[in-house]
């Protein structure tokens, strides 16, 4: 260790467990790489070879960028790192899909207090696994060590993603029409969103330690709320090129009602009927616990629906199939109708169960 390495450590930054890191992740990585992909890990910058585009016509690249959130504290608590990945992908990869954009690659950024180089190697596993998932690259990303600003246990997570779509081909208000018919995809639970109000009423409020076994759930708490998010970046493509799509909405932060209508265009909204579906038992379980009203806990998490698409009444059938034939549970939640005025999302009646 030079002289400049060791007033760095006992500055707090490691820089020989941050090597140690790069090396443990190294293999995880290269799995989740594609052709177009130049040069290895390692760099200051990834490569993506763009001749790759030369078949499309018009060629649009599509962008998001988001983190985990309050789901990572799950983690830190569980001490269990590998699928807060999915979490990750999942919130990135799929804002690009419900454009028709393929995912093509992914960045990622990891702060923590205190490098641990399994520990960062564990987060990375379960970043690659999800790309796998994905279909996307994971290019390039950084680890940065923060000493005094996190706790040495603490980290948080965060990327960046890069798709491509026809421009033609791409998705989005303007092709809905009235009479289109609304399909759910459903969520594998809470996914990403709405963590502080579940960690408020379960953990904070009614004090449920992590390890409790919960009757309705089927199992501990703690593994509930650390089911990673549905990846279902590769799904949607299949869809789409199943049937007719007109626009899909990916159901975040803000609930369904919220995220469906930013794909409807004005003079449109759509009626989902509650009573298509019973949420799951964790979605019960925070509104009953915590006393959250309906429009409340509806604004907040998404309620078992984690994609909605808006197609054609005559491609409906074919989308159900479609996503049962992929292990994906698929229902009708409800149609557009013509409005006066700004676009809108009502939900009607009480959910089934």
């Amino acid at each position: 260790m030079t002289e400049a390495t060791s007033a760095y450590a006992a500055a707090g930054v490691d820089i020989e467990a941050g090597d140690r890191a790069v090396e443990l992740m190294k293999a995880h990585v290269a799995r989740t790489r594609r052709p177009e992909v130049l040069g290895g890990l390692g760099g200051f910058a990834g490569f993506f070879d763009a001749s790759a585009f030369k078949g499309y016509d018009h060629p649009v690249l599509a962008t998001s960028t988001d983190g985990v959130g309050t789901k990572v504290a799950i983690a830190q608590a569980l001490d269990k790192h590998d699928t807060i990945g999915f979490d990750l992908i999942g919130m990135l990869v799929d804002d690009l899909v419900v454009v028709g954009a393929e995912p093509l690659f992914v960045t990622d950024y990891i702060a923590c207090g205190k490098v641990v180089p399994e520990r960062i190697a564990d987060i990375v596993k379960g970043i690659a696994a999800a790309c796998e998932v994905a279909g996307a690259a994971l290019l390039g990303g950084e680890t940065a060590e923060h000493p005094g600003l996190l706790d040495p246990d603490e980290y948080d997570i965060a990327g960046a993603t890069t798709g491509v779509v026809e421009r033609s081909k791409i998705l989005g208000p303007d092709r809905v029409r009235p009479g289109d018919v609304v399909v759910a995809l459903a969520s594998s639970g809470l996914h990403s969103n709405g963590y502080s109000l579940v960690r408020h009423v379960l953990l904070n409020r009614a004090g449920w330690a992590l390890d409790r076994d919960v009757p309705e759930l089927g199992t501990t708490l703690g593994e509930e709320l650390l089911t990673p998010t549905q990846v279902y970046a590769q799904d949607i493509l299949a869809l789409i090129e199943a049937a007719e799509v007109h626009a899909i909405s990916h159901v975040t932060g803000g609930g369904l009602a919220n995220n469906l209508a930013r794909v409807l265009p004005a003079g449109l909204a759509a009626t989902l009927r509650r009573d298509s579906w019973t949420p799951p038992a964790i979605f019960q379980l925070v509104q009953q616990v915590g006393q959250v009203s309906q429009p409340d806990i509806e604004a907040t998490l998404n309620m078992g629906v984690g994609m909605a698409l808006v197609a054609p009444a005559d491609a409906v059938d074919q989308l159900v199939r479609t996503a049962s034939d992929r292990g994906l549970t698929a229902w009708v939640l409800g149609e557009t109708v013509a409005v006066e005025g700004d676009a809108r999302v009502d939900l009607t009646g009480s959910h089934a169960g």
